[in-house]
């Protein structure tokens, strides 16, 4: 086999290969017997039919296109390694010429990884908020925490904010009631915004037993995005009782014995997630910054998939699992199409850059996976799916992702790199202390596949 390659741009290569004729003969051996296998001649046993048979009665044409198709990938693959280029998703091929007997020849185009240089990047400084735990904060977390622990009591009154209803819920649209527009039972803690607009001020003011009819529009459903005429019947109403905030309170909610106690451990709490909401800030900006200083030659067709892609999963999964299309989705979001198509290009420039970057830096630093940072982020991603980790882990297997998430974790590790060697401050000016390696790389990891979203697997 002879192959060359021709660089068509900095993202684009063509493959000129030519095949001899006898290193065909593989794939023309199992091309016959394929076809022997779904065949029948009168005469011969199946599977028994010999060549000259099978050309004569099916034609030579036909054997000859089953036995390129199986043989092109492996040519391909060959002169891919034979040229050291990095393809991006599948080629265009095209066969040029195929002289039975003699010779297959064809051309294939691919996007390719661009070459990109990494500049300097210690000198990038980047400001991020400063962490800051208020007396107020406190309280509010420990105001939530008594919130799980109310309970609650039958009253025999009309209804108002903070009481637990339960209602009937009937909604028409047109004149006709929904299939799946009713339901009964419905627990509701008046203010809380969990339920339909317009709800709040509809039971407000009923006692057990009262009734009243409002207009909202359908936030998922048959129906979604629809304006329906909502009846609601209040069953029964309750007042909700808050614990007293005394050591009481706080023996019975967590482990220790005194309220100040309980305070503290809520302070120390908020202190850390504002730390790792830190952390990722840091990680978001000097990745920001990493990418303005790097040159990245952007694949169009690579680009177009990924684009295709997020538009794709947010229409038919995401939308979908809410009843949403897409014309009324950009309709609530306030953006037109345009608008749409610009922020999707521009998420999806910066994922297949991102990807690019740290996998450069990935090759350049020598960073490994080791099968304990693997397991611990196997670890995370399982539990943000809801799947256990065995159920996660065997998943992963089954699709053959086991390398994506080596690479999620790699990429998480170049942009650590990067982030250790960046100065970071916050808003009051002072250095800030990313020396907790783990909680900076989980945080990296976390901003870079974020980032990325599916360029990973159409780069693959």
């Amino acid at each position: 086999m002879k192959s060359a390659v021709e660089t068509l741009n900095p993202t684009r290569v063509r493959l000129t290969v030519e095949v001899p004729f006898e290193e065909l003969k593989d794939s023309l051996d199992a091309a016959y017997k394929k076809i022997n296998q779904q065949v029948t001649v009168k005469g011969f046993r199946k599977g028994k039919i010999p060549a000259r048979v099978i050309d004569q009665r099916f034609g030579r044409g036909a054997v000859l296109e089953e036995a390129v198709n199986d043989a092109l990938p492996k040519f391909y693959t060959e002169a891919v390694n034979e040229a050291e280029v990095n393809p991006l998703g599948q080629p265009e091929v095209d066969i040029t010429e195929l002289k039975d007997g003699e010779l297959l020849a064809f051309t294939a185009e691919v996007d390719v990884r661009p070459a990109i240089e990494i500049p300097d990047y210690s000198g990038i400084e980047v400001t991020v908020d400063s962490v800051e735990v208020t007396d107020e904060d406190v309280e509010k977390s420990v105001e939530q925490l008594r919130e799980r622990f109310a309970s609650t009591s039958p009253v025999e009154r009309a209804a108002a904010e903070g009481d637990v209803v339960t209602v009937d819920l009937e909604a028409k649209v047109d004149g006709e009631v929904l299939a799946d527009g009713v339901a009964n039972g419905v627990s509701y803690t008046i203010g809380s915004g969990e339920l339909l607009d317009g709800i709040d001020e509809a039971v407000t003011g009923l006692e057990a037993g009262g009734e009243a009819t409002f207009t909202s529009e359908l936030k998922g459903g048959s129906a979604a995005g629809k304006e329906a005429e909502v009846t609601v019947k209040v069953t029964a109403v309750a007042a909700r009782e808050l614990p007293a905030l005394d050591d009481d309170f706080a023996q019975l909610a967590s482990e220790f014995d005194t309220l100040d106690e309980l305070k503290a451990d809520a302070r120390k709490r908020l202190e850390n997630q504002k730390q790792f909401e830190q952390a990722t800030q840091a990680q978001e900006r000097v990745l920001d910054a990493l990418i303005e200083l790097v040159d990245v030659p952007m694949p169009e067709k690579l680009l177009e998939d990924e684009i295709n892609t997020r538009k794709h999963n947010l229409e038919h999964h995401q939308l979908g699992q809410m009843g949403l299309t897409l014309d009324k989705f950009l309709e609530l979001q306030g953006k037109t199409a345009e608008e749409f198509q610009a922020e999707t290009e521009a998420q999806a420039k910066k994922g297949i850059k991102t990807q690019f970057i740290l996998d450069e830096l990935v090759a350049r630093e020598k960073l490994s996976v080791s099968q304990e940072e693997l397991t611990e982020h196997l670890l995370r991603r399982a539990a943000s799916s809801g799947m256990s980790p065995d159920q996660f882990a065997q998943a992963v297997v089954e699709g053959g992702q086991v390398q994506m998430l080596v690479g999620e974790v790699a990429r998480g590790k170049a942009l650590a790199v990067v982030v250790e060697a960046a100065k970071v401050v916050d808003s009051n000016g002072e250095v800030v202390d990313l020396s907790d390696e783990d909680e900076v790389e989980e945080a990296a990891e976390a901003v870079a596949n974020a980032v990325e979203g599916d360029a990973e697997a159409e780069a693959k």
